[in-house]
């Protein structure tokens, strides 16, 4: 659990406690319980000062009421509130909760020693519970998602596109860090497409990172209204076969860098060796969209129960999903079975790619 992996690195780094700020950290803690207001930005209104033997939860007392009824009303453990007013703020309480102590932290505060890359490595090996959600979401984020490529419709824009998006998501309590849309020849100008008012044609790409109870889902899929141009039909099968190669090749054992490499290598064999400069390829996920952003020389070793989101992408297609790793090979949890798919078998595993779904 995560009590027992925060206090675990506190021992190995000679820390007396550890402040967690960010929301997401809050969530991983709480068992998916959440302290935010506004989306925007990483920290949430109630933190986390977690000692040896005590937790506490620092807020305002403008939070209280509802952090104690509705956020903690079931965690497990022992917890003291402290609160001031809001115009107060908390950060005195932490100081003074803090004071001679040697302390660690996930966001700048005093002189706390970062433990942000600490912090990544455990949160990002799920426990049975957190898959249990994370499976869950992902089915809700995906089905949101393809339920609206299989309803939208030539001459709605991009916005009203993502709107329909939002509120799929939104009804099952899933917040958008991420919402792209493109349509037609947006698709072929850009690798990260913000909505904008063009109107759809044939052709559209649709892309969600959805956040629940701390985890996020990733996913893409592609839409087009009429028979397939032949580019389109060619690069979405050379791109299955890319995101194959970085799917089974994320086994544990293997380094994300030595991932990262395979994938290149079949953007070669593909015949477009450059086209991986145009987008990052994803990474680890969970607790956040991408944990990091992998490369070459990313050092980190794959781990059983580890998730991930690759995204490779080619003109006018992109494949992602998020899959969870087994020692058999990789759970994919974006799969919903209700989508088209491609059937590729790469490095003696077969599995299923999404395909572009014709209208």
């Amino acid at each position: 659990m995560a009590l027992n992996k925060i206090r675990k690195i506190m021992k190995e780094n000679g820390l007396d406690g550890m402040l967690l700020r960010k929301r997401n950290h809050f969530s991983w803690v709480t068992g998916g319980r959440q302290n935010q207001i506004v989306l925007s930005i990483t920290e949430g209104v109630a933190d986390l000062l977690i000692f040896e033997k005590e937790i506490y939860v620092v807020t305002t007392k403008m939070e209280e009421r509802r952090i104690r009824e509705e956020e903690l009303a079931h965690f497990p453990h022992e917890v003291k509130v402290v609160a001031d007013e809001w115009y107060e703020g908390s950060d005195h309480l932490i100081a003074e909760l803090g004071k001679g102590k040697t302390m660690g932290t996930d966001t700048p505060f005093e002189d706390y020693a970062d433990m942000t890359e600490a912090l990544k490595s455990v949160r990002s090996i799920l426990d049975e519970s957190e898959a249990g959600r994370y499976r869950k979401l992902c089915q809700d984020a995906a089905g949101s998602l393809e339920s609206v490529c299989r309803t939208m419709e030539p001459g709605q824009t991009e916005h009203e596109i993502a709107g329909m998006v939002a509120k799929q998501a939104i009804s099952k309590g899933i917040r958008l860090q991420v919402m792209l849309v493109a349509t037609d020849e947006r698709i072929f100008s850009y690798r990260h497409p913000i909505p904008t008012s063009k109107k759809l044609n044939k052709h559209a790409l649709l892309v969600i990172c959805g956040e629940r109870e701390g985890l996020v889902a990733n996913l893409t899929r592609v839409v087009h209204f009429g028979p397939l141009p032949q580019e389109l039909a060619d690069h979405k099968e050379k791109l299955s076969r890319i995101d194959a190669a970085f799917i089974t090749s994320t086994v544990p054992g293997a380094t994300v860098g030595e991932v990262f490499k395979k994938g290149i290598l079949q953007y070669v064999k593909e015949g477009h060796p450059e086209d991986w400069k145009l987008l990052h390829q994803g990474g680890p996920t969970g607790f956040d969209s991408r944990e990091f952003i992998a490369t070459m020389d990313s050092k980190t070793e794959v781990k059983e129960h580890m998730a991930f989101t690759w995204n490779p992408s080619l003109p006018g297609v992109k494949s992602e999903d998020t899959v969870l790793i087994h020692q058999e090979g990789a759970e994919i949890l974006t799969e919903t079975g209700e989508w088209p798919y491609i059937e590729v078998t790469f490095g003696g595993q077969t599995l299923r790619r999404p395909d572009i779904l014709i209208r």
